[in-house]
């Protein structure tokens, strides 16, 4: 049975803020506040800001709230606490929040995500490889809507979608991009649009296969590792010595045979084929990069699952299923603040180092999210001076 507190235990916890309230001091708020100015957020608002509209969407987040009349109910039943996070008038509307949600653009919050991406991108973190390059995997994923009342989501004759395009740095499984579409929007004409720097490596999945994709990844001076399409018409220019390894079928260099695809892409690729040991599948992977071993570009290959995992994470952990507004910038809006969500939970677990996983620590703060304890005792369970290595490093800024 626990020991009963002190009275100095008592009078310290009391002056402790909310969990809540120390989680907003984690964001770097001049950041969002220049993405306000720049679009204009604020204009013309009294009362209502726009860092409200982030703090009312980011415990909408974290507490899993199921409608816009329960998020309204849920803070108006704090109300006494909401004005030290930053609100004026504590008493929040429907229609005000509503039309914050449909009116105020939501490149604030896209430009705020992609800032705060950067920074968390900027921490120690390992791909898991002994190779220095950045390691990226890009892939989309798509959100049912309801067509009637999304219609400017088309996707098929009688049904709505969003897309998330992803590029996910598997440094942390930190998403350095997201790009929201509507349904119809292929998944590859979004990857024409990336950039990326000398060295990088990007995995694909073999729906990406695009010569003039490849083209342009070569162009960047960058590499790529996917998965070769059956049909693939190709001639073997040479076979590379193969390391005694398990699942290691072939190593070889190719160029392609047809046409149009030798004219898209002229130059020699690798081909490898792999059996994996547990399921027994065969795999052919094509890359540009010829330095690393075979088994590395499987297991490069392998790291592609991340990106869904990702995927299945945010879409049961966050709102991102059901919306409290039916306008594409309402919509857009609140998926942009649940991945911002997201990447303060990655800080987090960065943060207190312990083997909780983003799970565990978002069930602790839904759960204590107005629970008057420090933050770093709640995710760590070992009160007391914070380590020496926390200290500074509890604001998102510096980086």
């Amino acid at each position: 049975m626990p020991k009963p507190l002190t009275t100095k235990e008592i009078q310290a916890v009391a002056h402790y803020n909310t969990i809540f309230s120390q989680m907003l001091k984690i964001v770097p708020r001049h950041e969002l506040e220049s993405c306000v100015r720049a679009y204009q957020g604020d204009k013309w608002v009294k009362h209502f800001s726009c860092w409200n509209q982030f703090v009312a969407l980011l415990f909408f987040q974290m507490t899993g709230r199921k409608s816009l009349r329960d998020l309204v109910l849920s803070l108006s039943s704090k109300s006494s606490r909401l004005y030290h996070l930053g609100f004026r008038n504590p008493k929040i509307s429907r229609s005000t929040l509503s039309d914050a949600n449909r009116q105020r653009p939501y490149e604030i919050y896209e430009q705020f995500f992609l800032r705060l991406s950067r920074i968390i991108q900027g921490l120690p973190q390992s791909h898991g490889f002994r190779f220095k390059n950045k390691l990226y995997a890009f892939d989309a994923t798509v959100v049912d809507l309801c067509l009637s009342l999304y219609q400017w989501a088309g996707f098929r004759k009688q049904k709505g979608a969003v897309k998330l395009h992803t590029l996910l740095n598997l440094s942390g499984n930190v998403p350095s991009l997201v790009n929201v579409t509507d349904g119809k929007t292929h998944e590859v004409n979004m990857a024409h649009r990336l950039r990326f720097q000398p060295g990088d490596i990007v995995v694909w999945d073999r729906a990406f296969t695009d010569y003039n994709l490849f083209a342009a990844i070569e162009a960047q001076q960058a590499f790529f590792v996917i998965r070769q399409k059956a049909n693939a018409a190709y001639k073997i220019l040479k076979k590379l010595p193969l390391p005694r390894r398990v699942g290691l079928l072939s190593d070889q260099i190719i160029e392609f045979t047809g046409y149009y695809k030798s004219q898209d892409y002229p130059h020699p690729l690798r081909r490898i084929r792999y059996r994996d040991p547990e399921s027994g599948k065969t795999y052919t992977y094509l890359t540009n990069c010829f330095n690393l071993s075979p088994a590395t570009i499987a297991a490069i290959y392998k790291q592609r699952w991340q990106v869904e995992l990702f995927f299945k994470w945010v879409k049961q952990q966050l709102k991102i299923k059901s919306f409290l507004g039916t306008s594409e910038n309402a919509v857009k809006t609140q998926i942009y603040i649940a991945l911002c969500a997201y990447l303060l939970l990655r800080w987090l677990k960065h943060l207190a180092k312990t083997g909780l996983s983003m799970l565990q620590i978002t069930r602790l703060i839904q759960i204590n999210i107005f629970a008057r304890r420090r933050l770093y005792d709640l995710l760590t369970d070992s009160p007391g001076p914070l380590p020496p290595s926390v200290h500074g490093q509890l604001i998102l800024q510096g980086f």
